[in-house]
């Protein structure tokens, strides 16, 4: 399959905007998937710093969905004809406070799309900008890293093709996640994410996989929520992040930390091999 990257670069500059309200009843949800202790969400509180992913989900019709459960390709994103997609990883900053009650309104760009060669085929790199605002302005600036590669050369390929990159050893902050088949239900719930390979084993199997993948952006909600946890009075100014290797949920993984003298931290994702799964560094305001 060869990639017309002159047309996919006619995406960039599309934008796209769409509103939302920050629900007590969704953020509750959340809080319930990553097993947050505290009471319920009210109006005016701060809102957790990935939560913002729960909202704005596309409704895609059912007979406008691909096999697999993604929107069949065209609309906003790119129509780039590699059958797998993944988030590879992101940066976000917050510049602004979001507060439960608010409405919002994310205004979204197709920032770049890059072609490239890998060992095993083609890749296709879009990289799309979000800014989230209430009506005091931008409170979450972001870039999103999407991959979309070759069906032998996926994030979640067989354990066989995979090349393990040893996780730290040296962590200060560390918690044990079962990422049993509710959690990934759940988180699929509250992003109305219809991917099957995070909740269909029979279909994540036939693939060739192990068992059902732990969300990209679950991963990296589990480091923001790490860092809550362990600096619940600093709120998150940066943070970026990278996904280095697949999670299942035939296995329990850890999220952990360790934290610089300068108001920052290092964070990663080890499966329970102790391999990288995800890479991240926070800066705190305060």
């Amino acid at each position: 399959m060869s990639v017309d990257i002159d047309h996919l670069n006619s995406w960039i500059g599309k934008t796209e905007t769409a509103s939302d309200l920050l629900s007590a009843s969704q953020l509750a949800g959340l809080a319930a998937t990553l097993d947050v202790d505290g009471p319920a969400p009210e109006p005016g509180d701060p809102v957790p710093p990935a939560a913002h992913w729960i909202f704005f989900n596309s409704r895609t019709k059912a007979s406008e969905l691909g096999y697999d459960g993604h929107a069949k390709l065209g609309g906003f994103l790119p129509p780039v004809e590699l059958p797998r997609r993944m988030w590879a990883g992101g940066r976000i900053s917050w510049p602004g406070t979001l507060r439960v009650g608010d409405v919002i309104t994310r205004t979204s760009t197709i920032a770049d799309v890059t072609h490239k060669f890998g060992k095993s085929g083609e890749l296709v790199f879009v990289v799309v900008r979000h800014e989230v605002a209430n009506d005091a302005g931008v409170c979450v600036s972001e870039e999103h890293d999407i991959v979309y590669r070759s069906a032998d050369d996926s994030n979640v390929a067989p354990p066989a093709k995979l090349v393990a990159r040893p996780a730290p050893d040296d962590a200060v902050w560390s918690r044990i996640i079962d990422p049993d088949p509710v959690m990934l239900f759940r988180y699929s719930a509250l992003t109305f994410n219809g991917h099957r390979i995070h909740y269909d084993l029979k279909f994540v199997t036939e693939e060739g996989y192990p068992g059902l993948i732990v969300h990209g952006p679950l991963i990296a909600t589990l480091l923001m929520d790490l860092c809550q946890r362990k600096r619940p009075d600093a709120a998150l100014a940066n943070f970026s992040y990278r996904a280095m290797g697949p999670l299942f949920d035939t296995a329990q993984f850890t999220v952990n930390g360790r934290p610089g003298a300068d108001g920052t931290a290092s964070l990663w994702a080890a499966n329970a091999e102790g391999s990288l799964a995800m890479q991240a560094d926070a800066v705190f305001d305060g």
